[in-house]
């Protein structure tokens, strides 16, 4: 257990074990029968504070009312009369509730085992419960204390950089569910526990054997030793969730790059849970000072370049390549303290793997210079650098964030960016420098690219903002007219709004059609690929020029009914949208569940004639005579209308919305889908 020292020239020091929690209620509940009974559970850790200052953090007990943490530590003291906060919080996903806490007057009037009931003025609770703890205070010879202090601090330093490196990956493949009930309404998920690491597989109907088929990782921490907990949920509406069961796998003994099948049974008639366990050693995790940056030492640089070589490609799929940040500095920061000043701190990460800088406290402008590195497990990830504002005992301040993709990393270069806000919506006050470096093979990228990407651990559910339906709704829409564009661009051919461009496109068609080969589609794309990017290097056109991020702002402050107006054109835009997918789909349907009569017959007629067809005559003949056809209509008719006779013949067939209406469907029809 690691000894935390504040400052070298302190005279006493405070040496506090902590046991066990227990009898205090929980902050997390849940109906289970209407409102009459109902389960508690916690997930309890402790905080020790000086001065306003966090001392020391417990880990958390995961779901539990009767904690046992066993955890020590010592802290120097300046003076022999100071105050101790200890608070007990209830881990959650957002903003941690508060559960109790005592204060600790030095210097004590006895030492050793004490068992303190915990308080809360703001609590109806009469009994919070009480926490057990051993403290001892000793007096040490300045002499021997300041050499202490200072191998103390470096083992305190040494403890909390590693508490944040991986040594392995656990594998967890979710194969399928087997023997579960089929009566049952609603979805089924799995979440997944280890730790602070926590997964949510994808929602799948409730049936008797689900296939999930899904694989994601997590990270081996040297010091947690907590099982891994999986839970299987029903769910059925947005908030109505049952438990089919629970169970804890212990991992710690797992060999080393060997799959383990587990099959689990859960509650009562709720089928089992079958899923695959592998752990796979990883390397290339550190945290380390300037002066000890692992590129800048010739011999692991060497090994590096080897390891990632082309010569090596076959060894290692899985490790695709290196990446080395150094966070050097940050400036003119957001202040959040009274004191216009700001506790700041950077926070990495690359896919799921997170790494964390040191707190400078009262700044506006930390030099952190560290050095991470990562292993890069998808080239096409994305480091997003985080800078928060220590805050005490609530959740940290969000200063600004910055994303850089992998493949846009120019090495050795320091580079500043600008923050951003949380959203990404705008810049943050405040720059970021850094120097980055990436190693990467290629033959291993291209590999990786074609398998799936790996998901994000466990995030908030998503909420309603008319901002973003509002962006959602910008983007398909630039899609769809880009769309658009190109099919007037085609129609215009047959149009012959342009003699020389219908001539040239008349030509093409022909003798593609006439001379088509299979191998010429992947051909016609690489042309196309390689034009744009003749293009580009001609600087014609930019190639990032359609992938500007959206930015949709309200100019100006707007009224409560102008903001009422802009919902119910977004809602409306959403509905016709809707209402189009949703009429072509039940035209389809309707057509072959015998829904017109009438109908369903001549499509049968037209269906039989294509068949005969095709089948007397080769395909590549029958699309020349249809683009002939198409190409000379409005030369022999230059009044003739435009028209697609596959949507003109659905537009004929009633969808399910409309076969209540007698002016559409007639009631022959529609008595047989829709009573009276």
């Amino acid at each position: 257990h690691p000894s935390v020292f504040i400052n070298m020239r302190c005279t006493s020091s405070l040496h506090i074990s902590v046991f066990v929690c227990s009898n205090w209620c929980g902050s997390d509940w849940f109906p289970v029968i209407y409102i009459l009974n109902f389960v508690r559970t916690s997930d309890p850790y402790v905080k020790f504070k000086l001065e306003g200052k966090t001392i020391y953090k417990s880990k958390v007990v995961n779901k539990n009312l009767n904690p046992k943490w066993s955890e020590s530590f010592s802290f120097p003291l300046q003076d022999r009369e100071q105050v101790v906060d200890v608070r007990v919080y209830d881990k959650d996903l957002t903003t941690d509730d508060f559960m109790g806490s005592i204060r600790l007057f030095l210097p004590l009037s006895r030492t050793g085992e004490m068992v303190l009931s915990l308080e809360d003025p703001n609590s109806l609770e009469d009994d919070m419960g009480v926490i057990v703890m051993d403290t001892c205070l000793t007096f040490r010879d300045a002499t021997i204390k300041k050499r202490v202090n200072k191998a103390q601090i470096q083992r305190s330093a040494e403890a909390t950089k590693n508490s944040q490196l991986w040594s392995g990956v656990f594998g967890i493949t979710l194969v399928e569910g087997q023997d579960m009930p089929e009566n049952v309404q609603g979805d089924i998920y799995v979440r997944y526990r280890l730790g602070e690491q926590k997964y949510k597989s994808k929602n799948l109907c409730v049936q008797a054997n689900p296939q999930w088929r899904e694989r994601f990782d997590f990270n081996k921490y040297e010091d947690c030793l907590e099982p891994l907990q999986v839970e299987v949920f029903a769910k059925r509406g947005r908030k109505s969730e049952e438990s089919w069961g629970m169970f804890e796998v212990d991992l710690s003994r797992l060999p080393v790059a060997t799959q383990q099948l587990y099959t689990y049974v859960l509650d009562e008639d709720k089928g089992r849970l079958v899923f695959l366990a592998t752990l796979n050693p990883c390397c290339g995790v550190s945290i380390n000072e300037f002066n000890k940056t692992p590129l800048e030492q010739p011999d692991e640089r060497d090994q590096i370049l080897e390891k990632y070589s082309l010569k090596n490609s076959h060894k290692s799929l899985r490790e695709v390549g290196f990446l080395q940040v150094k966070v050097v500095s940050a400036t003119d920061l957001t202040s959040t303290d009274l004191n216009g000043k700001s506790d700041p701190f950077c926070v990495l990460e690359l896919g799921n793997s997170r790494l964390q800088t040191h707190t400078i406290y009262k700044t506006l402008s930390p030099e952190w210079k560290k050095v991470f590195t990562f292993p890069i497990k998808d080239i096409h990830d994305v480091l997003e650098l985080t800078v928060f504002g220590e805050d005490g005992d609530k959740a940290p301040d969000l200063l600004g964030r910055v994303a850089i993709p992998l493949l846009t990393v120019q090495n050795g270069q320091q580079v500043t960016r600008g923050l951003k806000k949380a959203n990404w919506g705008g810049p943050a006050k405040g720059t970021i420098s850094l120097v980055m470096e990436v190693h990467y093979n290629p033959v291993r990228a291209g590999i990786r690219t074609f398998k799936p990407i790996e998901e994000k651990f466990l995030e908030d559910n998503p909420k309603f903002a008319k901002k973003v339906l509002a962006q959602n709704i910008y983007r398909v829409r630039k899609i769809t007219m880009a769309l658009l564009h190109t099919l007037q661009y085609i129609k215009s051919c047959f149009q012959w709004e342009s003699t020389q461009r219908s001539i040239i496109a008349f030509l093409i068609f022909i003798v593609t059609v006439w001379a088509w080969e299979l191998f010429m589609l992947p051909l016609f794309l690489l042309l196309l690929i390689g034009w744009n990017y003749f293009q580009i290097t001609t600087e014609r056109i930019s190639s990032n020029q359609d992938l500007v991020s959206v930015s949709y702002t309200e100019s100006g402050k707007k009224g409560l009914m102008d903001k009422i107006h802009m919902v119910q054109e977004i809602v409306i835009t959403v509905q016709n949208i809707l209402d189009e997918i949703a009429c072509i789909g039940e035209r389809v349907k309707n057509t072959f569940n015998w829904s017109v009569p009438f109908l369903s017959c001549l499509a049968c007629l037209v269906l039989f004639v294509a068949t005969a067809t095709l089948y007397y005559i080769p395909l590549r003949y029958v699309i020349l005579i249809w683009g002939v056809n198409k190409f000379t209509k409005k030369l022999r008719n230059p009044y003739a209308i435009d028209n697609n006779e596959i949507l003109d013949f659905l537009k004929r067939v009633c969808p399910v919305a409309w076969m209540g209406s007698a002016l559409i469907c007639p009631p022959p029809y529609r008595s047989s889908l829709v009573p009276d």
